[in-house]
């Protein structure tokens, strides 16, 4: 059984938990349910943008242990600070530390650049979920969803107002992807394996019909990186453990986009 594979099955029960204590009638009744959601197509191809999606992530299966002793509002404002893109919160607690009150709570601090809820999806209720929490982004890992499952998922989400970054890894996962004007994220981590190869994401840009924004994530610790990704029509590129691994994190994500620029 791979990493992954564990993760599903643990997530799978932990939201069957959930549905039986949480009517959705509650989410839907959320105040964040009714604003309006923004853009990340918009702020990946509005001129001047940074490109970079700025992950809060505490911990990892691979890694540990990240960082565990900076506050999610501290974080936040220095990436606004920072003048990301967008911001990306792992919510999964039980192998990435995150929590939806992380979401939350960042929620309150950025009003004006999207939030990317980063989690394993397996049932459309954490989609109702993540609008209800006041994301604007949710993630559809093709490795762990069957191709009628993205698209269903993909459906559920654009009818709530939210958009998809759907992750892919290899070409059999881009394959199970309609490929017509999506944000599409090439994860240069193999989930089962955790490995990273920066080369996946050049690999499988080719792939990719223009109508599609690129994204490149994982493995992104020099700015060099980025500029030669740009040359692959890459638009943004979701950074986290660059940026948690240091005391500050929102300081060290300043200094990589003032190197970019």
């Amino acid at each position: 059984m791979t990493i992954l594979d564990k993760i599903i099955a643990f997530k799978k029960k932990e939201i069957a938990k959930i549905k039986s204590e949480v009517p959705i009638k509650r989410l839907v009744e959320s105040p964040n349910f009714k604003r309006q959601s923004i853009s990340l197509k918009k702020e990946l191809l509005r001129a001047g943008s940074t490109g970079i999606i700025a992950e809060f992530k505490r911990q990892s299966p691979s890694k540990g242990i990240i960082n565990d002793s900076v506050a999610i509002a501290e974080v936040t404002k220095g990436y606004i600070e920072a003048n990301v893109a967008a911001q990306s919160i792992l919510t999964d607690t039980s192998f990435f530390g995150g929590t939806m009150a992380d979401l939350m709570e960042a929620r309150v601090i950025n009003t004006a650049i999207p939030i990317l809820r980063k989690d394993f999806i397996v049932d459309g209720f954490q989609i109702v979920e993540a609008k209800a929490i006041g994301a604007d982004v949710i993630l559809l890992i093709a490795a762990c969803l069957t191709k009628q499952e993205l698209k269903n998922y993909g459906q559920l989400a654009n009818d709530l107002g939210l958009e998809v970054l759907y992750e892919v890894h290899t070409q059999a996962e881009l394959d199970k992807i309609d490929l017509d004007n999506k944000l599409i994220g090439i994860n240069n981590r193999n989930l089962k394996t955790f490995e990273v190869d920066l080369e996946n994401s050049i690999s499988l840009a080719s792939q990719i019909p223009e109508s599609c924004i690129k994204v490149s994530e994982s493995g992104i610790s020099d700015p060099r990186v980025i500029m030669g990704l740009k040359e692959y029509g890459f638009k943004g590129f979701l950074i986290g453990e660059s940026f948690m691994k240091e005391e500050n994190p929102g300081l060290a994500c300043q200094e990589f986009i003032n190197q970019i620029r």
